[in-house]
């Protein structure tokens, strides 16, 4: 629940800090860190970016039906869309028919299912998604991009999903922040923000662990 100290603290800060193990669960699993330190190979990431296209295909969709409201409107107008981007990074990874030959993993269909559930009807809980998703690109994904350049020869054509060009990350991230601290939300919204971007970060870590199994057999 929010308290006094909660929200003199405000949202944005609120949602960092309160989500921290959660986010710190997701990053640290061992697939992403395998991935990271070059001990798996081009065939897995091809797989988490299959998994990014169903996951962004769905949140995209769902920006498309909250562009017009007041709040959750805001935060789709900062034009971080992946979908392009990752159908060109697929295009250079898996080859021409990539789009026929790609299936969802459980994790990914329940991630899906939690998406269409909330996220077409519900600005918090939208909003939560995007901001799992978006600031995480922005931010951690640059590593990720640095690591598969690194360790698997990935170019840019393999690497587009990380690039933003015409975006200032930075400015992005403050304004991004202060619409958090901005929103005209209720406390009981502001609850459900945060326990939303938990559970996007648990969906999340399942899709990585369902990617270290697919890797392993």
């Amino acid at each position: 629940m929010v308290n006094a100290t909660d929200t003199e603290q405000g949202l944005a800060a609120r949602v960092r800090s309160m989500t921290r193990a959660d986010h710190e669960a997701a990053e640290t699993t061992s697939f992403v860190a395998d991935l990271m330190s070059g001990r798996l190979d081009l065939t897995a990431y091809a797989r988490l970016a299959t998994q990014h296209y169903f996951i962004y295909e769905t949140l995209e969709q769902a920006a498309s039906a909250m562009r017009t409201d007041p709040v959750a409107g805001g935060f789709v107008d900062f034009g971080l869309d992946r979908l392009p981007a990752l159908g060109a990074d697929l295009h250079h990874l898996r080859g021409p028919r990539w789009r026929s030959e790609i299936t969802p993993l459980p994790a990914t269909r329940d991630y899906l299912t939690r998406l269409r559930a909330v996220a077409f009807t519900d600005p918090p809980a939208f909003v939560a998604h995007h901001y799992t998703r978006y600031l995480g690109d922005l931010s951690g994904g640059q590593m990720v991009k640095r690591a598969l350049r690194r360790e698997y020869g990935v170019d840019a054509e393999g690497t587009s999903f990380y690039e933003f060009p015409g975006v200032a990350a930075g400015a992005v991230k403050r304004r991004y922040r202060e619409l958090l601290d901005e929103a005209p939300w209720s406390a009981a919204e502001q609850d459900r923000f945060i326990d939303e971007v938990k559970r996007a970060f648990a969906h999340n870590r399942a899709v990585f662990e369902d990617l270290a199994t697919a890797t392993a057999a």
